[in-house]
């Protein structure tokens, strides 16, 4: 049976903890750097009521920005139900549980340390095999969708790998349904919800064919990349997926990871220096620790958002252990998993996000900055005059500032 045999769509009433988002007028724009405790598990609703938008940009109707969610659920969807997002694609991370997602095209399992792509209009229902959920959501309405990054003098290989990419065998299902027991689909439009049913499954599909389709991806199989010699590199090597933008060199979104990796640059502050940035930059935590926030605050199932040109950089108990360590050969991340929805627009927050949850961190720059002291000293001779560095005579050497 078709798709097009449902009943006229209706929307649905608003409820707390869904849709719909809130249009560009509402959000906060906030030049303060922010930081959430872990958001709640909510075992009382399934995984369309358990979205929250924390943050966003820009309009799905004009398909231009993003969304940035948090989703806890605690319930199987309907069993005769189906979502789908007409707004844009869903890149999922799961940080806790597992889901058992049917969709139209078949079924993923998903665990946390994958990532879950569903792309704009795909139907699906997600079932919770292991008890409740939790995790983010990076919602992107451009017309263009996810994609590995072009690795240019990387070559072929490294980062994410095309290979390491799972999509769902077809999974037929033949229910015609009846009058008494319909099927419920809903629909996220231009930020509301929307229910209609109809009598046959929507997951009848038999056979597909074509790149336009849901896939998960394991984090471990990310091949991460570094400097073997000095200096702290761009984190643009860490990105996995990348939504282009219409300007050259500037992303709607990089979802970026920072595995277990080895750090081994010499002469080098080795953790992300202190920067402003012309992107927009959401932290996530699924586990561990993150090694540039040590100081407790930033946990896993928490957030932080440093905006546009928003000043941040590693807590001053990082910088203190970083700034006295020795430098050797090191194995940093063991056991984490930290990731990063990067954007080049200015990133608002919705009233959701700053105040119904609770969970904002009113002494964030006060516990990570504030503490840092001055310990600079001039060197001798005249400034400016770059020192030779290690091999290369003439070469300026790395050094922490």
């Amino acid at each position: 049976m078709p798709s097009a045999a449902h009943s006229s769509f209706t929307r649905i009433p608003d409820i707390q903890g869904a849709l719909p988002n809130p249009r560009q007028s509402s959000f906060h724009q906030i030049p303060n750097q922010l930081r959430w405790d872990p958001f709640d598990i909510d075992k009382s609703v399934d995984f369309v009521r358990g979205l929250h938008m924390i943050a966003g940009a820009g309009d799905a109707s004009t398909k231009n920005g993003l969304g940035i969610y948090a989703f806890a659920a605690g319930k199987d969807m309907d069993e005769r139900a189906a979502f789908y997002n007409a707004d844009g694609d869903f890149l999922i991370v799961l940080q806790h549980g597992e889901m058992d997602v049917e969709t139209e095209l078949g079924r993923l399992y998903v665990r946390p340390l994958e990532i879950l792509i569903i792309p704009r209009g795909i139907r699906f229902r997600i079932a919770l095999p292991a008890g409740p959920v939790r995790g983010y959501i990076l919602e992107t309405f451009t017309a263009g969708h996810f994609e590995l990054p072009e690795l240019g003098p990387i070559g072929s290989n490294c980062l994410a790998n095309a290979r390491d990419f799972q999509a769902p065998v077809a999974s037929f299902t033949d229910d015609a349904g009846s009058v008494s027991k319909p099927y419920t689909i809903t629909a996220k439009f231009d930020g509301n919800l929307f229910s209609a049913t109809q009598q046959h499954s929507p997951f009848d599909v038999v056979a597909w064919h074509g790149n336009y389709y849901p896939m998960k991806y394991d984090l471990g199989r990310f091949n991460t990349i570094g400097s073997i010699s000095y200096d702290h590199p761009d984190p643009s090597i860490f990105t996995v997926l990348t939504v282009h933008s219409a300007i050259h060199g500037t992303s709607v979104a990089d979802f970026v990871i920072f595995p277990p990796r080895w750090l081994v640059g010499e002469d080098t502050f080795r953790p992300p220096w202190y920067h402003r940035n012309t992107m927009s930059e959401f932290m996530g935590l699924i586990t561990g620790d993150y090694d540039a926030k040590t100081a407790g605050g930033f946990r896993p199932a928490g957030a932080s958002l440093h905006n546009v040109m928003s000043a941040h950089g590693p807590d001053a108990g990082t910088h203190t252990k970083a700034s006295n360590t020795a430098l050797g050969p090191e194995k940093i991340g063991t056991g984490s998993m930290a990731f990063m929805f990067e954007s080049m627009f200015m990133v608002g927050v919705t009233e959701w996000g700053l105040k119904t949850c609770e969970k904002i961190q009113e002494d964030y720059n006060q516990e990570s900055w504030i503490p840092l002291k001055r310990n600079f000293r001039p060197p001798p001779g005249r400034w400016g005059t770059a020192r030779p560095g290690p091999y290369t005579r003439g070469r300026p050497s790395s050094s922490s500032k």
